[in-house]
């Protein structure tokens, strides 16, 4: 878990460290220009989801609107952060698929196994993010659903933490392993086989994505120590998998 939030904040330092800093402004950019226009939105229509949402409570659970209320509410939040990430991380993925191979460039002194260039990155990038949404929607969804369940909506806030971590762990880990040639599906396996590391680095990742504005600045670093965790405990799972297969 340490190794994680360090690989983390030696991230932050390597894409703002001289030479780098041009592979992050542009997504920074972006998720400033997306970040925004959805705050704008959420203020805006807050008022009017919530009073939707609470209309629906039966008469007979009215007893438990003190609890509902605020389940409703982080729902509310998860949803629109999840929506965030997503979003911004399918525009910016192609920058962020070149920043991992040039980040792992200089930390191993060698490119990645598939050194495709700009322009091909960028475009293979774009198809593997629209995989993780095809992987992640659907999970999404059923949790929403649950959240709307009552009595059953009182574990959901731990399952959200869990997919929360999850969903981190696939984003920015899928970037290195993507660079090496590494299939979806052999990524997930990879990451299964290594959970504790996924899903503790997913968390610290989950966290900043809280810190309103900071995140921006902080998530590309994630990239970044995305890599540190695939010359770690993620390269050498290749024969392993292979026979596991």
């Amino acid at each position: 878990m340490l190794y994680a939030l360090t690989a983390l904040i030696r991230g932050v330092r390597t894409v703002y460290a001289p030479g780098m800093r041009r592979y992050v402004f542009v997504p920074i950019t972006i998720n400033l220009l997306v970040y925004g226009a959805m705050l704008q939105v959420v203020l805006t229509q807050f008022g009017g989801w919530l009073d939707g949402w609470m209309s629906l409570v039966p008469g007979w659970l009215a007893w438990l609107e003190w609890l509902i209320w605020p389940l409703f509410v982080v729902a509310l939040i998860i949803v629109v952060f999840f929506t965030f990430t997503l979003v911004t991380h399918l525009i910016a993925a192609p920058f962020y698929g070149f920043l991992a191979a040039k980040v792992e460039t200089r930390l191993t002194g060698r490119p990645p196994a598939d050194d495709r260039g700009l322009i091909r990155t960028g475009i293979d990038a774009m198809g593997r993010e629209l995989c993780k949404l095809g992987y992640i929607l659907p999970r999404l969804v059923i949790l929403i659903v649950l959240s709307w369940i009552p009595l059953v909506n009182l574990v959901t806030p731990i399952l959200w933490a869990a997919f929360s971590a999850w969903m981190m762990a696939i984003t920015y880990l899928d970037y290195p392993m993507d660079n090496n040639r590494v299939s979806f599906a052999d990524m997930k396996r990879r990451l299964g086989k290594r959970w504790w590391q996924s899903l503790t680095f997913g968390a610290w990742v989950t966290l900043l994505t809280w810190v309103p504005l900071a995140n921006v600045f902080l998530l590309p670093g994630a990239v970044a120590g995305a890599v540190q965790l695939w010359e770690r405990y993620y390269r050498g799972l290749s024969q392993e998998v292979s026979q596991a297969s």
